[in-house]
């Protein structure tokens, strides 16, 4: 896991949010979310690089992205997506915790 995941998820179990890590959502294709409460199909992704030309934002990196995210969408999961000054800043918990409706 990267640092950033390990980030959000100290985040989470602080806030004491349950989350299920590399969730398998699509076992065909072997995609897999970062975070994931399956129960409400709710997924987070940490996407890092996004100012160092990281995989998730070069050509065939984002390609393979959209791919997978919208499969996702076809499958009912609502998919967050955060980047590492979300993260840091505190705006993914929140955004997590709203999604959850958690108080």
């Amino acid at each position: 896991m990267s640092d950033l995941e390990e980030t959000l998820a100290f985040q989470l179990r602080a806030a004491g949010i349950q989350f299920e890590r590399e969730f398998r959502f699509f076992p065909q294709r072997g995609w897999r979310f970062d975070f994931a409460f399956p129960e409400l199909k709710i997924a987070a992704e940490c996407e890092g690089g996004v100012w160092s030309n990281g995989r998730h934002v070069r050509g065939a990196g984002f390609t393979s992205d959209c791919i997978k995210y919208n499969a996702a969408a076809l499958s009912g999961w609502r998919v967050f997506r955060f980047t590492s000054s979300m993260v840091t800043s505190g705006n993914a918990l929140d955004m997590i915790q709203r999604a959850l409706l958690v108080d």
